[in-house]
Formats: C-alpha cells, sequence, structure tokens
C-alpha cells in the first residue's frame, strides 16, 4: 500500500509517498481503506515534541470503509462506514490502509460525507470535551477565543448548540465566518483589545491566543470557568502550572486533554447527521500534497479544517 512517511531530516519534504507493508490484523482488529484524513494539532505537536509514531505515519482521524474484519469482532462487518480516532492508538491514518482496534470506531451516518466525517475525530470531540469541563449550561455567557480553525469551528457551534450567547475571537478574515456559524459577538483581535471591554463570561475557552490568565480571570463570572484547550505549547503549560495557583475562589482556570471516547465521536456524528452542526472545511489536499497540509495547518493559517484525500483522482 502506499503511506505517507515523515521523514525529519529532509530539509524539503518531511512528508513523502512509499511503499510500505500492507498491515495484518490481529483477531481483535478491523483494516480500514481511508478515504479521507484530517491532520490535528495532535500530528504537529507529535512533531514539535520529538513522539513521532516508530513506523513514522501521522495521521491522527480518519474516514474509510471497512476492509476486513478479525475472527473476534461482531460489531463491524465488511463494507461498514466508520470514523476513527487514532491519536491515542499510535496514528498512522496518512496511509490507504490502517489496522486498528475497534474501540476507536464508530460508525460513520449514511447522512454525513467521508469528508465531514474525517473532520470530526479530535477536533469536534476535543471542543466538546472542552466545553463539559466548563460546565457549559444554558443561557451562559461564552467567550471562545479561537473561533477559527477545526477546534474553534466546531467549539462555537457545539455552544450554540447547547443554547448560550456566544462571543467569538478571531482576526479579521475570519469574522463573517463566526458570524455564519452562530456567534453572538465577534471581537477582531487585529482591530480590538479584548481586554477593552467590560464584559464578564461564565465559560472562557482559550484555543487560540496567549492571553494573561490574570487578565482573563478577571473577565469571569463569580463563578465562571477558564479552560485552555490549545494553541501553543506555551499557553497549555501556562494554564497546567498556574492553573491551580490562580483557582482559589469560585472562579477555575483548567486545561483539558482530550481523549478518544467512540460516545463523543458518536455523539458530535449524531449531530452533523440531524443538521446541528456541520464541518467548517477549508482545503482537501491530495495524497500527495500531505507535506503541504501539515505546513499549512501548523502554521496556523487556518480557518476551518484540513483534510486529505486518500482516494485516486477520477479521471
Amino acid at each position: 500500500m502506499k503511506a505517507v512517511l515523515f521523514d525529519r531530516k529532509n530539509p524539503y519534504q518531511k512528508f513523502q509517498i512509499h511503499e510500505v507493508p500492507k498491515p495484518n490484523i490481529q483477531d481483535d482488529e478491523v483494516l480500514v481503506k481511508v478515504h479521507c484524513a484530517s491532520p490535528n494539532a495532535a500530528d504537529y505537536r507529535s512533531i514539535q515534541m520529538r513522539i513521532v509514531p516508530k513506523h513514522n505515519i501521522l495521521g491522527s482521524a480518519i474516514s474509510g470503509i471497512v476492509e476486513e474484519v478479525g475472527k473476534g469482532i461482531s460489531q463491524f462487518k465488511v463494507g461498514d462506514e466508520v470514523i476513527a480516532d487514532l491519536a491515542d492508538v499510535g496514528m498512522g491514518g496518512f496511509a490507504e490502509f490502517k489496522a486498528t482496534k475497534t474501540s476507536v470506531l464508530v460508525h460513520k451516518p449514511k447522512g454525513v460525507s467521508f469528508e465531514e466525517a474525517a473532520a470530526l475525530p479530535v477536533a469536534a470531540t476535543t471542543a466538546l470535551q472542552a466545553l463539559r469541563k466548563g460546565g457549559i449550561s444554558k443561557g451562559e455567557k461564552v467567550l471562545i477565543i479561537g473561533s477559527a480553525g477545526g477546534v474553534g469551528t466546531f467549539a462555537l457551534q457545539l455552544a450554540k448548540y447547547f443554547e448560550t450567547d456566544v462571543t467569538a475571537v478571531c482576526s479579521t478574515k475570519s469574522v463573517e465566518q463566526s458570524y455564519n456559524l452562530g456567534a453572538d459577538k465577534v471581537i477582531d483581535y487585529t482591530q480590538e483589545d479584548l481586554f477593552d471591554r467590560d464584559d464578564c463570561y461564565d465559560l472562557i475557552l482559550a484555543i487560540n491566543g496567549n492571553y494573561p490568565l490574570l487578565k482573563c480571570k478577571k473577565m469571569l463570572s463569580n463563578s465562571g470557568q477558564y479552560v485552555a484547550v490549545g494553541g501553543s505549547l506555551k499557553q497549555i503549560f501556562k494554564a497546567l502550572l498556574f492553573g491551580k495557583i490562580l483557582s482559589f475562589g469560585k472562579k477555575k482556570i483548567k486545561a483539558v486533554a482530550a481523549k478518544p471516547f467512540s460516545e463523543d465521536l458518536a455523539f458530535v456524528a449524531d449531530l452533523v447527521e440531524k443538521g446541528k452542526i456541520k464541518p467548517s472545511i477549508e482545503k482537501v489536499y491530495k495524497m500527495e500534497q500531505t507535506d503541504l497540509a501539515m505546513e499549512y495547518l501548523s502554521a496556523g493559517h487556518a480557518k476551518a479544517k484540513v483534510l486529505i484525500s486518500f482516494l485516486p483522482v477520477m479521471r
């Protein structure tokens, strides 16, 4: 099979297509023919932290069709359309086939395309878990710092699904998109200082940016929650290190480390099928363009989800 391998030593093209052996499955595994993959922060952070999978194949989120099932598998069969979150099982999604445990798989709803489905693992489930960690409830005022990108676009829509008043923070190029996704207010951080306002929020979701924690805490309501969910490693470590110290009283500073839960993945997939949320997809690259996709994503340019198609181009 063809797979995209990461080569740290190549300064010009770190992701290249190679022929590698097609995986053999164990009795408790299935083999998925990958239709679409979605690179996420989990992929480029693995590179930054030098924890690239031993097989050198990244790829934390995929959609595809079950090609083969192990002898001990009953809940999936050949031909099933599936979605998989591979972030905690060695990744490996940047390939034509992926062998994996069924614990990270869910059935893809018929009304959801393969592209939409591949956008859900990691990004949508991270947004969902972050909102839940912040104790989101109906009627609250929510500030989403970083409403563009994969996690941000899902967080905005999910916050509206939970019937909250949402203020989105983004750059000029994403203002219209944030309004279209349901934001009640949008702050363009290139034109306005976030802290010039007197508004208070019940929940602040910090996805991008690296704002001072003390200033953010002052923007919280009396029992407000600040949840760091992404952005730079510096931002995440800062919330982890100082969160407990700054969480005296009812205002809390937290950081979420999202985990793959098939129940969460099935939940967001169901919302997509019902039209409650919709993946925002900015670009779809071809397999041989994986290097460009990863460069674009890691540079912080993405307004929405970036995908990689592993299907041959029809001529």
